[in-house]
């Protein structure tokens, strides 16, 4: 199911000033505005891909449906920050927002849905337990209960394991209390993060439901043929973070010349490489201008620069690697 580009926009004058120093509108207008686009539109959020859990015996149970982008809203750890940017893109089109406790804002992803007044189940919101809080059962479940009051909702759509627990014991027990979490209906699906293809094998031992998303970092730099195929190989998405390498590629020329040549941004180019490869991708971004730009990466056609994209392959990792752990 595809619905077609059609933006709503953010609408920026001076007016009321929000806790992170942007200006914007009357939010009264602003959320009529996005009330209306809810009655006369659907809302626009690309593609929207069918998530699942594989059990032993082949089947799928607890189908989800995610939109395939979103917002990140990583490293908003200033005051207002990150309930600005969701303000921004919920107003710009966004229907999934991508969050997690190790970034301490869930509290304002939740805040900036209640204001703006958006059907909850308009919405995808991803959040993630903490590397640190996955020690075991019930230390498990008193987390996705946090989170859950912390977002003010009484559903989470999708709930990743941040990392592999760093104790290989307490992997089994954390994983049933995820699966304990979907059976109550507290989550919708769960997943993973930053696992890799041995980390995945691994989990055929002791999974009744196998993770329906891998979220690692994929960019043009970092493209994981191998974990991208094992993750896909146990019935799961690849979710893609770090699209841009955490800003660190934004300038490669080999980019930039790509860009110029399909007229668009050097993000938006590495942005629809991501999103073109299957991935659910979630661009972080606090500037209201780059959130709408972000949005209209999935309007940029990179088919005549797939293979000059694909060549800019160099296994570089911006950050943490967990994948390789033990």
């Amino acid at each position: 199911m595809i619905h077609h580009f059609k933006p709503v926009g953010v609408w920026f004058t001076t007016g009321r000033s929000m806790s992170n120093g942007y200006d914007l509108q009357d939010w009264t207008l602003r959320k009529n505005l996005m009330r209306k686009r809810r009655i006369d539109e659907a809302p626009w959020h690309g593609t929207i891909m069918q998530i699942a859990h594989t059990t032993a015996d082949g089947s799928q149970a607890y189908t989800h449906t995610v939109p395939q982008f979103g917002l990140g809203v990583f490293l908003m750890s200033e005051p207002g920050e990150c309930r600005a940017s969701v303000l921004a893109a919920l107003a710009a089109g966004y229907t999934h927002i991508d969050t997690a406790r190790a970034y301490a804002n869930e509290h304002e992803v939740g805040q900036a849905i209640k204001e703006a007044g958006v059907e909850r189940d308009s919405l995808f919101i991803t959040t993630k337990l903490r590397r640190g809080h996955a020690v075991g059962y019930e230390d498990t479940l008193e987390h996705c209960k946090k989170s859950l009051e912390l977002l003010d909702t009484h559903y989470i759509d999708l709930y990743l394991v941040h990392a592999p627990p760093e104790d290989p014991e307490h992997r089994a027990p954390v994983w049933k209390a995820m699966e304990h979490c979907l059976e109550q209906g507290w989550v919708k699906a769960i997943g993973v993060s930053n696992y890799g293809a041995a980390h995945l094998e691994a989990m055929k031992d002791y999974a009744t439901y196998l993770p329906a998303v891998n979220q690692v970092e994929f960019n043009p730099w970092l493209q994981r043929p191998h974990l991208k195929q094992a993750t896909e190989a146990i019935g799961a998405k690849v979710m893609a973070y770090s699209p841009l390498a955490r800003g660190h590629k934004v300038d490669d020329p080999e980019l930039g010349a790509i860009a110029k040549r399909l007229g668009a941004t050097p993000a938006q180019v590495a942005i629809k490489f991501c999103y073109d490869e299957g991935c659910i991708t979630i661009p972080k971004s606090s500037n209201p201008a780059r959130i709408v730009e972000n949005l209209a990466s999935l309007e940029v056609d990179i088919s005549s620069e797939i293979n000059a994209i694909r060549a800019l392959e160099c296994d570089y990792i911006s950050g943490w690697d967990p994948t390789t752990e033990p």
